[in-house]
């Protein structure tokens, strides 16, 4: 019979918990085999800690981790990860968003063969139009310019083999995005396609500031695209400027005034300048990067454990 570990990251989620472990309970128990429920505390300033500690109190199947400061979305799954002893892993959001039986389904395909199964949204109810917009420009960017075959429209609600979840963890990035280090590593994936739904409770605690952070997360690491840009750009603008010479060498040669010209003189060069920043930030977000894998500090800290082993 196999195992199945369920991780949950949460971050001042008191008002789903109980939910989502009622929601999830009887569907587990109805395969009639052994599971886990992980939850990992993100640092949470609610009752997020002493609800998840009632829960472990009640049932054994419910492990907690709780961390000493929130330190993120992808940490606290990666804790889930480490921690996890089932032979297939099932990643899911607290708030129920990701309906629990399209878990099924999922456990479903992994016994067909398949090692990762993707939850790809069909719709994604209770989003802005500015959220669903960016998240869709965000995973083609991303495709192209790191020419990875990165699934579009799924997030982190996925199936893990136990063999993938080795791989992933064997890869040692402090910034990671841990949905295109599944697409990295490889493996048998396919789909389970779902409408999501809106929160049962509470508001989302995604910020446009942990938005960003996400997005550079996948992008820096996982491509030099950020790195040969100056290059090609540079290229690019020093073929105009030479083309610009040209021309005015010709003007001059005809005795074709064209003094008007010197009235653009200062926003080419403002637009350069920029230019030239845009490029230096690139590197510089690269060199923090580094600086941080240099200083290999942990990529979270676990100030209490229940349950566990």
């Amino acid at each position: 019979m196999a195992k199945y570990s369920i991780i949950v990251p949460a971050y001042n989620e008191e008002k789903s918990l109980r939910l989502f472990y009622d929601a999830v309970t009887p569907l587990m128990e109805s395969l009639q085999e052994e599971y886990e429920m992980i939850f990992v505390n993100d640092g949470s300033r609610d009752a997020t800690k002493e609800i998840l500690k009632g829960l472990a109190a009640e049932d054994k199947r419910v492990k907690v981790c709780s961390f000493s400061r929130n330190f993120g979305q992808q940490a606290a799954l990666l804790c889930g990860l480490e921690m996890s002893s089932g032979d297939a892993v099932i990643a899911m959001d607290a708030d129920l968003q990701d309906p629990p039986e399209v878990a099924l389904e999922m456990i479903q395909k992994w016994k067909e063969g398949y090692d990762v199964v993707h939850g790809k949204r069909r719709k994604r109810k209770g989003e802005t139009v500015f959220k669903k917009a960016t998240a869709f420009l965000y995973y083609r960017f991303m495709r192209k310019i790191t020419k990875m075959e990165m699934p579009k429209d799924v997030g982190d609600f996925k199936l893990y083999d136990r063999k993938v979840v080795d791989s992933i963890l064997s890869m040692g990035e402090h910034d990671r995005l841990l949905r295109a280090q599944t697409t990295w590593v490889g493996f048998k994936q396919t789909f389970v396609e779902f409408d999501r739904p809106e929160r049962v409770a509470g508001e989302t605690h995604y910020t446009l500031k942990k938005m960003i952070k996400l997005a550079q997360s996948g992008i820096f690491p996982n491509t030099d695209y950020t790195l040969t840009f100056p290059l090609k750009l540079g290229l690019l603008f020093g073929f105009l400027s030479v083309a610009c010479m040209v021309a005015f060498i010709v003007l001059s040669c005809c005795n074709i005034f064209y003094g008007g010209l010197v009235a653009w003189l200062f926003p080419t060069v403002g637009v350069f300048a920029s230019i030239i920043l845009v490029c230096q930030g690139f590197a510089n977000i690269h060199t923090s990067m580094i600086y941080k894998e240099v200083q290999n500090r942990p990529k979270y800290i676990v100030a209490e454990k229940y349950n566990f082993e």
